[in-house]
């Protein structure tokens, strides 16, 4: 099944920082820019940062498989070599996790590695894999 393409818009502090961090550090490349924003390829899909100080950040946690998950957060399902690659790039980065790289619901259905970070602005992100994904949704 061929996914179409998400669209999110998501405020920023810093649009240098938003460029350092989604460009350098994650890697993805810049479409369209304005001085109030910019386009990111995340993954196929298109993500922009807008300029808007006074919103970032998230507003609420709610607990998931012991951990104190961020919401609003957002990110990616990756394959799990790919998602092993990036939590090593992060941690050689010194990335402060908010929730370090792990396996939750471990032996349960949905089993997935998982780890939250903020970009500089504070938003949160989740990057995630499955060494099953046909158990994405599983309830």
């Amino acid at each position: 099944m061929k996914l179409p393409p998400f669209h999110l818009a998501f405020p920023v502090d810093d649009l240098a920082a938003a460029r350092a961090f989604y460009g350098g550090m994650l890697g993805c490349s810049e479409g369209r820019s304005s001085d109030e924003w910019i386009d990111f390829d995340f993954h196929g899909h298109q993500i922009v940062a807008h300029l808007a100080p006074e919103r970032s950040g998230d507003a609420a946690s709610n607990h998931v498989d012991g951990h104190g998950v961020p919401v609003p957060h957002f990110g990616l399902v990756l394959d799990m070599d790919d998602w092993n690659a990036l939590a090593e790039k992060l941690k050689s980065a010194g990335t402060e996790f908010i929730i370090e790289p792990t396996v939750r619901f471990r032996d349960r259905p949905g089993e997935q590695a998982t780890m939250f970070l903020r970009d500089p602005a504070g938003n949160a992100l989740e990057f995630k894999a499955f060494a099953d994904i046909g158990q994405l949704f599983e309830a």
